[in-house]
């Protein structure tokens, strides 16, 4: 069980910013950005590489959520980034699907 499950399962505590049947978004605990929000579906999957033609509503609406949250914490007009890490090189870290939600400074390119 990832920790992004036991938040869903209220077993951690978690800042969360938005909830729906099929989806929960949550502050990160250690944001990279002003906004650092992470976008999950309760569905447990572990990264997009893992989803099927089954998920494809689900990872729509994974996205139409963080645009959501991103008007709603005023970062529609400045701009925002929306990355999701896919393996261990790709930079995940916690092995359950997350789009993470980052806004409120200048974002470079290439990242990191």
């Amino acid at each position: 069980m990832t920790i992004f499950q036991k938040i869903i399962d209220r077993e951690i505590p978690a800042d969360i910013v938005f909830e729906d049947d099929e989806v929960l978004a949550f502050r990160d605990v250690n944001p990279q950005a002003p906004t650092h929000i992470l976008v999950i579906p309760k569905k447990p999957i572990v990264s997009v590489a893992e989803a099927g033609p089954a998920d494809a509503a689900l990872l729509g609406r994974l996205l139409l959520v963080a645009a959501e949250i991103a008007r709603q914490q005023g970062l529609e007009e400045g701009g925002y980034r929306l990355v999701t890490n896919v393996g261990r090189d790709g930079g995940q870290s916690v092995f359950h699907l997350h789009v993470h939600l980052l806004g409120g400074r200048p974002m470079g390119w290439p990242p990191g």
